[in-house]
């Protein structure tokens, strides 16, 4: 058995932790505040090194279990796909495991990461790419920093966009990227990469739509349905829930198989992920994917921030709502390419406008605020 060490959200020592729990001396659970997330266990198995508690976005949080060997796979996969090693800078949480990633990927690089301390600032996250060495240069953020990084760098000039231009290669992920946003980022020369995955297999494994060398995916329907994911990265389960590790995890045929939750279809061997199977609305007796309508939605000028939540309607069941930090934006036309994509059960009943979308700490939306609503 290890010692299990719960440590709060502070990179520079999660980050000689982690070089411990690499080497098999120690596990560690970093998360947001210790103080708030009691009930860990004083040890755990020897096989697992570090665990991270899921976000909770759409429902109660999971800790998941995963092993060194499994965190080292993400790393070596990683700069395979990415032409090789580097130097990172870091700017996520690293109770999270995009953020563990970053500092996995520099130890086992042998480089230094460049860390942005506390709550996430443009302008600070742009004068630290400076501090990075000349070595091929990461970052992994989520859509929302990077399209403030890009408003900010438009807004600031040429310098800072050469910064953002600097990066050999910037992920992107823990959400589905808008297709606008890629767009802006490739006009100006900005080279970013879509991620896809979860705590459960080591963060992103499957790169603007290819698997990551050794992982694996196939799809329950053939073409389309729920997206399995299997390889070196996956979880050894959930910590002290083997029910719950059951239900998502299971072997075929001496594979080991993780059910994402997730639907997607396979288009030429490239993954396009749809969106959570459970995030699923009823509307006049037909089903509506609000992870399809989201990505729609997004698509359309000045819809960039959308966030596509459910509510109770006592006329169709329930009605998509389509949240926003624009104004001025027009209900009757976006009902209207809605119903031509995806049918007229799926067009919005409504816009809100938000001074701003609540956020969890990974940079994802608040669905549980939205919804409070």
């Amino acid at each position: 058995m290890l010692k299990l060490e719960v440590l709060a959200d502070r990179p520079l020592k999660v980050y000689s932790a982690l070089q411990k729990a690499l080497s098999g001396e120690l596990a560690i659970a970093p998360v947001k505040s210790a103080i708030e997330a009691p009930g860990f266990p004083a040890e755990v198995e020897d096989s697992i090194a570090v665990v991270i508690e899921s976000s909770g976005s759409t429902g109660r949080p999971k800790r998941v279990a995963l092993s060194a060997e499994a965190i080292a796979a993400s790393a070596h996969s990683s700069a395979s796909a990415l032409g090789g090693q580097g130097q990172w800078l870091l700017a996520l949480p690293v109770s999270y495991i995009a953020g563990i990633n970053v500092l996995v990927r520099s130890i086992v690089s042998g480089t230094e990461p460049v860390i942005q301390e506390g709550n996430f600032d443009p302008r600070g996250f742009l004068e630290l790419v400076d501090e990075l060495g000349s070595e091929p240069r990461f970052t992994s953020l989520v859509p929302n920093q990077l399209q403030r990084l890009i408003d900010t760098a438009r807004a600031t000039g040429t310098a800072d966009l050469s910064r953002l231009r600097s990066f050999n290669r910037i992920l992107v992920g823990g959400q589905s990227v808008p297709s606008a946003l890629l767009a802006e980022a490739g006009e100006l020369g900005i080279s970013v990469t879509r991620t896809y995955g979860s705590s459960e297999t080591c963060g992103g494994c499957v790169y603007d739509g290819v698997p990551l060398p050794g992982t694996l995916v196939r799809l329950k329907e053939g073409k389309s349905g729920e997206i399995e994911l299997g390889g070196p990265t996956l979880a050894n389960g959930y910590l002290d829930d083997p029910e719950r590790t059951a239900d998502r995890f299971h072997s075929e045929a001496g594979i080991r198989w993780f059910r994402t939750g997730d639907s997607g279809r396979l288009d030429d061997g490239l993954l396009q992920v749809l969106g959570r199977m459970d995030d699923v609305i009823i509307s006049g007796g037909i089903k509506v994917p609000l992870g399809a309508l989201e990505q729609l939605v997004r698509s359309l000028p000045g819809f960039e921030d959308a966030v596509v939540i459910g509510e109770s309607s006592e006329r169709w069941g329930e009605v998509p709502v389509v949240f926003t930090t624009r104004s001025g934006l027009d209900l009757t036309q976006l009902r209207r390419a809605v119903e031509v994509r995806l049918g007229p059960e799926a067009r919005p009943e409504r816009i809100e406008i938000l001074e701003s979308i609540p956020m969890l700490d990974s940079g994802k939306p608040d669905r549980q605020a939205l919804r409070s609503r």
